[in-house]
């Protein structure tokens, strides 16, 4: 897992994205969703560690890029491949639905 920011996303997640697809969790401090999300997707991206990276990105402290992908709530997790969007979801899912998606998108 890597945590991202505004200045370091086009590099870590647009561009390792060109290699292995990179999932990123927008999230929030003061979330219970998230904070509820982010353990189960956490598990799963230890699961699947040569299938994809996961990427964390706090929107309190960070929001250009948040606004540039569209997160209009939170948790929002978006997959990308080779630069773009690939597959996306928002709100809590449990593991297994968290997987089926991975499975189906990567």
């Amino acid at each position: 897992m890597i945590d991202v920011n505004d200045g370091n996303f086009k590099e870590k997640v647009l561009g390792k994205s060109k290699d292995i697809p990179v999932v990123v969790d927008f999230w929030a401090g003061w979330c219970m969703p998230c904070k509820m999300l982010g353990p189960v997707i956490e598990e799963v991206a230890k699961e699947n560690k040569d299938k994809f990276i996961l990427a964390k990105m706090n929107v309190e402290e960070n929001t250009v890029m948040p606004g540039v992908y569209g997160v209009m709530s939170i948790p929002s997790v978006k997959m990308f491949k080779n630069g773009e969007v690939t597959a996306e979801f928002v709100g809590t899912l449990p593991n297994e639905s968290i997987q089926k998606w991975v499975d189906d998108n990567v």
